[in-house]
């Protein structure tokens, strides 16, 4: 009987241990989206999209890690399966081949045009009126499909982050910048008051996620991440989180 005693100390630490052993480390990359990725001047990553990566995973026993590439890059990283979460994707056909997204987007986005306060243009949603006219999209992002329809018959200027593409527009290399208005705000009230206007009405709205490299290990993670996100919309604390942040959410 003494040679047995040490069995039920020895399975009850097996099943203490089984979760630990289970725990990961995840990697989410994305790129400075402000309000819900990027870092404070301490090097910390701030954001919503952050702060619900650390919630989420902490509630399933994992814990996550943080980097910032340029987006086109991040996607790839993703799609390649050389990281583990994209932070703030929206959803395309196209990114659904290489990407699973979350069942819940956790942002939504106007996409705007902006031109100079001395250059306005009242183009009612005809993309016919645009042509002639130089139009910069930030390279990697998504417009909807009326957008990409149009791109085309458009004087389209591919450029590398928001702030590249508002220095365009104030020196008049540019007439038209296609963005949202989360990521331009920051910039744009850093500039004189009145210098560039919004038009209307908006390019679109989307809805952003987070989304995991479409390979089968990923599958089962997706679930369990899925299911502790779901928890946090049903005990209020997205709905807090989202409001601290000042981040409009899908209604």
């Amino acid at each position: 009987m003494k040679r047995t005693s040490w069995l039920p100390s020895l399975v009850l630490s097996c099943l203490l241990l089984a979760p630990l052993a289970q725990a990961r480390e995840w990697l989410a990359v994305g790129t400075d989206f402000p309000q819900l990725y990027g870092q404070d001047g301490q090097g910390r990553f701030i954001g919503l999209g952050a702060d619900l990566l650390r919630v989420v995973l902490g509630e399933m026993g994992d814990s996550v890690r943080f980097e910032l590439y340029p987006w086109a890059r991040a996607q790839l990283m993703v799609a390649e399966g050389r990281a583990d979460i994209l932070v703030g994707p929206y959803r395309t056909p196209e990114r659904e081949r290489h990407m699973l997204f979350t069942r819940h987007a956790f942002y939504r986005d106007r996409l705007v045009f902006y031109a100079r306060s001395d250059q306005p243009l009242e183009w009612g949603g005809d993309y016919a009126r645009l042509q002639g006219l130089r139009v910069a999209a930030i390279r990697g992002w998504v417009y909807g499909d009326r957008f990409d329809h149009a791109r085309a018959h458009l004087d389209l200027r591919s450029v590398e982050g928001v702030d590249n593409a508002l220095l365009m527009l104030q020196h008049g290399r540019i007439d038209l910048l296609a963005t949202n208005e989360r990521n331009s705000r920051p910039w744009i009230e850093a500039l004189p008051a009145g210098s560039l206007v919004r038009l209307q009405p908006a390019i679109d709205s989307k809805d952003g996620y987070f989304a995991f490299p479409r390979r089968e290990p990923y599958e089962a993670l997706k679930v369990r991440f899925d299911e502790a996100f779901q928890r946090l919309l049903e005990d209020g604390r997205f709905a807090r989180m989202a409001a601290e942040a000042g981040v409009q959410v899908p209604e």
